[in-house]
This record gives C-alpha cells, sequence and structure tokens, in this order.
C-alpha cells in the first residue's frame, strides 16, 4: 500500500475509504449472495487463478468464455473447462486445491468480484460427471468440469477496469475441436493435457495411464 503525504483521511489504496461520502469499500462475504449471483451471470467471462505450491512454480492465471460457467450454491461453483494447449488449473487443484475465481464490470458500475475457494477436478469417468453435466450447455471439446467450494467472497471498486463493448463469444474452439474429433481430441490430451508446465501431473494425464 502507498501512502502519500495527504489528509490524514485519505489512504490512497483501491476499495479503502478515503473520506469522501460515497466512496465504496473492499468487502467481504461469507457466502455468493443472490445480488452477488446476479452479477456472475451477468459477465461474459471470468478469470481463474492457480499456483502451485512451490516458490519456483509458475502462477497460472486463464480466462474462460462462452457459457461455462455455474452457482451451485451460495458456497459451491463449477465451470465447465474446454480442451486447451494447457491444463495448469487441473494439475494446481491436484496437488493443493486452491482456487480463486475473478469477475469484472467491463461495462455498467465498475466493480470486480473474486471468490476464493478450494477445487477439484471432475472428470467424465467420475460419479459426479452425469449429476454436474446436464447442468452446462455442452460443446464439443469439453475436456472436464472444475468444481469448487468457496470460503471468502470479496468485492472491490473495479475504477480503472476500462470500459469494453460485448461483441460475441468466438465459436473457434468450437469449430477447432469439432475438426479434431474424439478420437483427434483424445490424442491431443494425451500430448498437451497431462501434465503442467512444471511437471505436475495432471488427473487427466492419471486417468490415462490407469
Amino acid at each position: 500500500m502507498i501512502v502519500l503525504d495527504l489528509p490524514h483521511s485519505t489512504v490512497l489504496c483501491c476499495g479503502v475509504s478515503d473520506g469522501r461520502k460515497g466512496h465504496p469499500m473492499a468487502k467481504f462475504y461469507d457466502e455468493i449472495t443472490e445480488e452477488l449471483q446476479t452479477f456472475i451471470r451477468n459477465q461474459q467471462m471470468f478469470f481463474v487463478a492457480s499456483a502451485p505450491l512451490s516458490g519456483d512454480a509458475h502462477v497460472n492465471i486463464s480466462p474462460k468464455g462462452l457459457d461455462s460457467f455455474r452457482i451451485l450454491s451460495p458456497h459451491r461453483v463449477a465451470y465447465l473447462d474446454m480442451t486447451g494447449s494447457g491444463n495448469e488449473t487441473s494439475a494446481h487443484l491436484h496437488e493443493n486445491g486452491r482456487i480463486t475465481f475473478m469477475f469484472c464490470a467491463f461495462n455498467g458500475a465498475p466493480r470486480i468480484l473474486r471468490l476464493f475457494g478450494t477445487g477439484e477436478t471432475v472428470l467424465p469417468e467420475s460419479p459426479q460427471w452425469d449429476e454436474l453435466l446436464p447442468l452446462f450447455t455442452i460443446y464439443t471439446g469439453t475436456r472436464q468440469i472444475i468444481v469448487a467450494d468457496i470460503t471468502t467472497v470479496q468485492t472491490a471498486c473495479g475504477y480503472a477496469v476500462p470500459l469494453y463493448e460485448y461483441q460475441g463469444q468466438r465459436d473457434t474452439l468450437i469449430k477447432w475441436a469439432e475438426v479434431k474429433g474424439e478420437d483427434g481430441l483424445d490424442a491431443y490430451h494425451r500430448e498437451k493435457n497431462i501434465q503442467s508446465i512444471d511437471s505436475l501431473p495432471t488427473p487427466l494425464g492419471l486417468a490415462c495411464e490407469s
């Protein structure tokens, strides 16, 4: 936090009161409230962050789109994870479970929302798969489902997040997966998704070995 030579009531830190009436403060919640659930459903993308326990390993942040995020309860969320060139989140969850989601308001009133929790990877052969899959819009290229139990919810101002106009979701990944086909996707998973860039195993990779 940076404190400048300003009146004692002023602290320059996003989300902390600067003494002016109406300035929003960062707030913490024990659950995803109804109002915050509505905010989440109105966003067209979100970000997922995870990291290995090793301080020398890579922290990962991934942007996610499509109709892929679901709120299962005020304390539990899930998203449909599409095939990608990496599988960092799944590897990190398998190692330590830690996960953070971030949503930003790119139009309307500014806001940042973070969900902190622990998660796991649900593969097609998992008992949870048949229960969770009907909750989602199914896309070609679906790889796995990430489920997370949320322990802390935080909102912040988002004053510096720029305004963007939403034009639509890309269909590039879906078209690519359709060309690959089921066998091509399976081969791609075995080549690209069995471990993280720090050589941590993923549940998908462990399933391929069994």
